[in-house]
């Protein structure tokens, strides 16, 4: 593994770790503390609500928890914020352009490949293939033999993994 490789893997995995877990944690527990603390302990009437810390804290859970829920569900399920989220996604990742290397790049490829000259050959035998046709098994040929070497087939988006 190369050390740039290594260096960004230990960034993404720094990143996950961060926001995904640190962050979640940190920013709920201060969330919490700056609301009670600088907003209902010097409004009268919201420090009568709720007299302490533990009870805002749990009544601001009972009702975050599922108001995050619904909110969560609307994006993935009633808008289409996730769904254009998932379309950049798409379009970005390279390997929508590429065969994942392991059992795909080393097995299935191949395989794949073969099954297509196979039936390419019986059918030509028969003379079953147009001229159009016999032209776009080629092309298939072509790309399964560009995936199994590493290579791209068609252009992601962004260029920054195409080396």
């Amino acid at each position: 593994m190369q050390k740039s490789n290594f260096l960004f893997r230990v960034w993404y995995y720094f990143r996950i770790g961060y926001g995904t877990y640190l962050t979640f944690v940190l920013g709920i527990v201060t969330t919490l503390v700056t609301v009670y603390y600088l907003a209902i302990n010097n409004i009268p009437f919201l420090q009568s609500v709720f007299p302490a810390f533990w009870i805002f804290s749990v009544i601001s859970l009972i009702v975050g928890i599922p108001s995050a829920v619904i909110l969560g569900w609307f994006h993935v399920k009633g808008s289409a914020i996730f769904k254009s989220e998932q379309d950049i996604t798409m379009e970005a990742n390279p390997y929508n352009y590429k065969i994942p290397p392991g059992f795909w790049q080393e097995a299935f490829a191949p395989l794949y490949l073969e099954l297509l000259k196979g039936m390419a050959k019986m059918l030509d035998k028969q003379n079953l293939l147009t001229n159009e046709e016999q032209e776009q098994i080629k092309q298939l040929e072509k790309k399964l033999e560009t995936l199994i070497q590493g290579g791209y087939v068609g252009t992601p988006k962004t260029k920054a993994d195409l080396q």
